[in-house]
């Protein structure tokens, strides 16, 4: 894979929408082996969760110091809180896990790193559960890709 091809793919495989189903399907387009692919791609979306869970903490001490901001925080979020608390208590950290793993949008690291977050949940054991997520999303992408190919050489004549 080359240098470029890599710096693109880590790039969107950072981006909240695109994560792996852009980076993986990306690189491999450009000529990179499908496992380097899956490698560079679930190794820099699996970055996300630690990432955005340091940055989320960070920006929330800075925040509370301000009465409005606590106000709304402790209204939105400890209202959602006790709302899902029965469904984290059941899945937990395997629920968050299968969640990220769904390559869908709107479904990945990000979403559950936020929404673990926002539920207040271990930041190691998120972290462990986005990671494999994350891998298991890579297995299902690369498959799709190397296995959609596969499948348009039916259709496509090379030359």
């Amino acid at each position: 894979m080359t240098s470029d091809v890599a710096l693109y793919s880590i790039l969107l495989s950072f981006l909240p929408i695109a994560e792996l189903r852009g980076g993986i399907p990306y690189a491999v387009a450009r000529g990179a082996h499908p496992l380097a692919a899956f490698a560079v791609c679930v190794a820099a979306n699996a970055l996300v969760g630690p990432l955005l869970y340091g940055f989320l903490a960070t920006v929330h001490r800075l925040l509370s110091h301000w009465s409005v901001y606590r106000s709304l925080f402790h209204r939105l979020v400890e209202r959602s809180r006790n709302r899902i608390r029965p469904q984290v208590e059941r899945w937990g950290y395997v629920g968050l896990a299968v969640f990220v793993a769904i390559p869908l949008p709107f479904t990945g690291a990000y979403t559950g790193t936020l929404g673990a977050w926002v539920l207040g949940m271990s930041p190691r054991k998120v972290w462990l559960a986005v990671a494999a997520g994350v891998l298991v999303a890579g297995v299902v992408v690369t498959l799709v890709v190397v296995l959609g190919i596969g499948a348009l050489s039916i259709f496509v004549k090379r030359v």
